[in-house]
């Protein structure tokens, strides 16, 4: 199929229009078919991760409420994120600058949350290993409750206060109408990957390195026959194997995190072309899809909730207290 001409603007009415991207008709249809496909499946495996945490009550533990605050930002980006980002390849923004600033100020919030997320659940990983006699003390789900509420409130009124003039004036950050991309300065832009990216990245990094140096030294106690026999030791090695192993699951979690949340930042410290931005765009949110995925592959209980869930097991009144674990 031919492209659209160079000359058609998104309001031909409107000296100050902006120009149709080019596009061709093929391409754009199976971009948006492909990325409707990867909304439809996080959002609907992130419900599951939801519905799962929620419903069973094995599954009431600190961990488990700090993955259910990580799938809740995850259902956000399936939810209203990716379903924008969709209307916006290839075509012009029609839907007016409150709706686009409201959208740049959700997007900032979720990125954010799920950012302060995996530094909780790093922080929760990395008590687990170093004390685990003392986690259950330490870490109660009333505490996990408070830091998540904490989080979410943080990044309400953190970019709230970074998007303050784009939220008063959204006209005055376009050139032109049918636009709706980046929306702070330069000076905003080095403050925000400072606190939202450089800062918790390497508080996650340096926390799992611990995590894992500790549970590196812990496995080779073990298989030496070095930890001690008694009672209290028999349990602390019980414990400590099966930290390491949500360690070792949350570990997959956070590397994936990475792998997807570096791409996204690097635009912010160099200049790249929108195709290249929008690319690295969609690699964040896939993240989004694929903890769930991670969750499936590594956690026996998240298989056998589904189950329950699809065959409708748990509309049953004595649902909620199955075994799952």
């Amino acid at each position: 199929m031919e492209p659209l001409k160079e000359d058609e603007f998104c309001f031909p009415q409107l000296n100050t229009s902006c120009k149709k991207p080019l596009q061709h008709l093929a391409e754009t249809v199976f971009t948006y078919i492909l990325l409707s496909c990867i909304s439809f499946l996080t959002l609907v495996l992130n419900l599951l991760v939801i519905i799962s945490i929620s419903h069973f009550r094995q599954l009431h533990t600190p961990t488990n409420l700090l993955l259910l605050s990580l799938a809740v930002s995850d259902l956000l980006v399936g939810l209203l994120l990716m379903p924008v980002r969709i209307l916006l390849i290839g075509s012009c923004w029609f839907l007016g600058n409150f709706i686009c600033a409201l959208f740049q100020y959700l997007s900032y919030i979720i990125t954010s949350s799920s950012v302060g997320n995996m530094v909780l659940i790093s922080v929760d990983r990395y008590v687990a290993i170093i004390d685990p006699l003392c986690y259950p003390t330490k870490v109660t789900p009333q505490r996990v409750k408070f830091c998540v509420c904490l989080c979410w409130a943080s990044c309400v009124l953190y970019n709230g206060l970074i998007l303050t003039d784009f939220l008063e004036q959204p006209d005055a950050f376009y050139s032109c109408h049918g636009e709706c991309g980046n929306v702070i300065n330069y000076i905003a832009g080095a403050v925000d990957v400072i606190l939202t990216f450089i800062g918790p990245i390497t508080v996650i990094i340096v926390l799992y390195m611990r995590v894992f140096v500790v549970a590196v030294s812990q496995a080779r106690a073990m298989r030496s026959h070095i930890a001690a026999v008694s009672l209290q030791g028999s349990v602390g090695g019980i414990a400590k194997k099966s930290e390491r192993k949500a360690a070792k699951t949350l570990g997959v979690v956070v590397v994936v995190f990475l792998m997807c949340f570096c791409p996204y930042f690097y635009p912010s410290l160099v200049s790249l072309d929108s195709s290249t931005t929008v690319a690295l765009v969609w690699l964040l949110y896939s993240n989004s899809c694929l903890n769930p995925l991670i969750y499936a592959f590594f956690y026996p209980w998240f298989r056998k909730s589904v189950k329950h869930i699809v065959t409708l097991q748990i509309l049953r009144p004595d649902s909620c207290d199955v075994n799952i674990l």
